[in-house]
This record gives C-alpha cells, sequence and structure tokens, in this order.
C-alpha cells in the first residue's frame, strides 16, 4: 500500500520495505511517509512487525529490499546524515538509575556534537523534569523515566522522534501527561512516530495512522477518514423493548447486536437501561426508525450514538486479533 501524502515537508519516507529472516517473512511491501509537525500512528497485534519496522527506521537491523529515507539521505547507506535528524526510544528507556537525571544526560551528551550544559537544561525544561532532575533515578516513577528517556532523545535537537509503546505501564495521568507533551512537540513542527498498542489514545493522539497485519500494512491514512469507514452503534431506550426491537430487527439497514460485550466497553454497557437495545447502522436513518416506533405506540425515551472507534475498525480488519 503506497502512502499518497503530499501536504507538508516529508521527513521520513519508507518505500517498499520487507525484511525476511530465512525463509520466513516478518515485513513484506510496507510504504510511508512521516511529514514535518505530525504524529503518525503505527499499530498492529502480536507479531504485525511493529518493533522490526522500528529497528530498521534506526539502522539496528537491514531491510531485505526497499529504502528508507530521513530527509532524503538513506538510512542504510547514509547513516551519519540520515540520523542525525533523529531521536528514538525502542522498547524501553536506557537509564542508569544510580545517577541523576542530570547524570544521565550528560552521559548521553558526550556521545553527540554540539550538546552542551545549555542543551540539556532545554531538554529538562521541555519535558518538565527541572523539579527532580538532581534526584537519583531509581527514585523516578515510570511516567518521570519515560520523560527522561525522551529528554535524552531529544539532546541532538531531532526533526523526527521515534517512540516505541511510550505509554507502557503509565498510569491514566501519566498517559495524558505525556499526550500533551507529544502534542507540544508536534506543534512545534517536530514529526513523531508512535508505535503503541492503546488504540483510544492513538485515535486521541495521532493525525494519522498505519495499521499493520502479519507484516503487511492493511490501513493508511488521517483517524477521523480511517474511523468514518466503520459504521458505529446506536443505543436505543425504549418501552416496551420487546415490540420495539421486533421493529428494528424488521428493517433491512438495521443490524441489532446480541452480544453487546464484544462491541461496547464495559463502562457504557454499565449506564445502558434494562430497555436498551443497541444496533449498527447509518446515522441518517434514526429519525425515520424513531418515527415508526412511535407511530407503533413505542415509548422511546433515548437514542445515543456511539461514535465509531479505531479499536472497531482495527479488530475488523484484523480478525479479532490480540494487540500487543
Amino acid at each position: 500500500m503506497k502512502d499518497t501524502v503530499v501536504e507538508g515537508n516529508i521527513v521520513l519516507s519508507v518505500d517498499h520495505i520487507s525484511k525476511r529472516i530465512g525463509k520466513k517473512r516478518i515485513i513484506e511491501d510496507i510504504s510511508f511517509n512521516v511529514i514535518e509537525g505530525e504524529i503518525f500512528g503505527f499499530l498492529g497485534p502480536n507479531g504485525a512487525g511493529k518493533t522490526t519496522t522500528i529497528r530498521m527506521l534506526v539502522d539496528l537491523i537491514k531491510p531485505s529490499s526497499g529504502t528508507i529515507k530521513v530527509y532524503g539521505y538513506d538510512v542504510n547507506r547514509d547513516q551519519e546524515n540520515a540520523l542525525q535528524y533523529v531521536g528514538s526510544i525502542v522498547e524501553n528507556p536506557e537509564v542508569y538509575t544510580y545517577l541523576t537525571g542530570w547524570e544521565n544526560l550528560e552521559h548521553f551528551a558526550r556521545m553527540q556534537p554540539g550538546v552542551d550544559d545549555m542543551r540539556i537544561q532545554e531538554v529538562v525544561d521541555i519535558v518538565r523534569l527541572d523539579q527532580r532532575i538532581h534526584d537519583k533515578v531509581r527514585t523516578y516513577s515510570l511516567g518521570m523515566r519515560q520523560r527522561l528517556g525522551i529528554a535524552q532523545a531529544l539532546l541532538g535537537r531531532p526533526k523526527l522522534l521515534i517512540l516505541d509503546e511510550p505509554t507502557n505501564g503509565l498510569d491514566p495521568k501519566g498517559i495524558k501527561e505525556l499526550r500533551l507533551f507529544i502534542r507540544q512537540l508536534a506543534s512545534e513542527g517536530m514529526a513523531v512516530f508512535v508505535s503503541s498498542h492503546l488504540l483510544s489514545e492513538i485515535q486521541l493522539l495521532c493525525d494519522r495512522v498505519a495499521i499493520i497485519s502479519h507484516g503487511s500494512v492493511l490501513a493508511l491514512g488521517h483517524v477521523d477518514e480511517l474511523v468514518s469507514r466503520n459504521v458505529g452503534y446506536v443505543i436505543w431506550d425504549m418501552e416496551p423493548m420487546l415490540e420495539g426491537k421486533n421493529i428494528l430487527s424488521a428493517n433491512g439497514g438495521i443490524k441489532v447486536i446480541e452480544s453487546v460485550d464484544e462491541v461496547l466497553d464495559d463502562s457504557i454497557i454499565a449506564g445502558m437501561s434494562v430497555n436498551a437495545v443497541v444496533t449498527q447502522n447509518e446515522e441518517n436513518l434514526i429519525p425515520t426508525i424513531v418515527a415508526q416506533l412511535i407511530q407503533a405506540g413505542i415509548a422511546v425515551k433515548g437514542v445515543n450514538r456511539i461514535n465509531p472507534t479505531l479499536e472497531q475498525l482495527f479488530l475488523q480488519m484484523t480478525e479479532g486479533e490480540n494487540i500487543e
């Protein structure tokens, strides 16, 4: 699947990359672009090839075929020029817990030209660790360690930030803080590539997304466009319920959902009336059906549309495979 995005300056260009180990296919013909100021999400079930792809992006492993370019520089043939624009956290942030946060950053700064104490202070301020930066890392929460890892990735003033599962283990507050922080970086022109299994977070965070399964891209595009392909659910609260359900079932454009727990979150189900019926149908059918129900003497107490989610699309496209 070829990425046709042309709006904005392309920071990362992945063109028909494949990876095979022996006779086993790991990645098959993946293509996408990431542009300046964009947050790009990368999703896939267990074994889909997300981490393998990220390792190829940062030249930890070589693709069997295809090219990866950062600002036009080939990652495999011109690593120094290409990777000067890249900051990354692959899997877990590498930090030394017996050192302070500042000492960790000093250690990594020595490996990069032009990174002085002023730049270290800049990234500390960016990730909002100024109050704890001189404390031992072993006293940090997981969220603070994640922010320290991102500070490390930002030391070299990258134009592309690659984050592999950045919200792993974070509590809701930490996830929200990280989301706001990543949004801030993107608003300042940085391209951010995020791999995550938290689909709801990707939907809130990302501008575009690629969904992969078995090493191939199944869907690629703006989150809103992908979500709109999936018909949402409608919760009907009516009495008498059985008569109303029969009317809904008789309409060819409506699918009555019997196993509600398979399609709706527990939090939504908990708030549903005992007289509720869940259907899947186009939104424009709702006024007509409400009129039919009222005409049949059914008391319609409420009609709530549940917007389609990226998770529903994901499960449909991957046929219910588990996510990482």
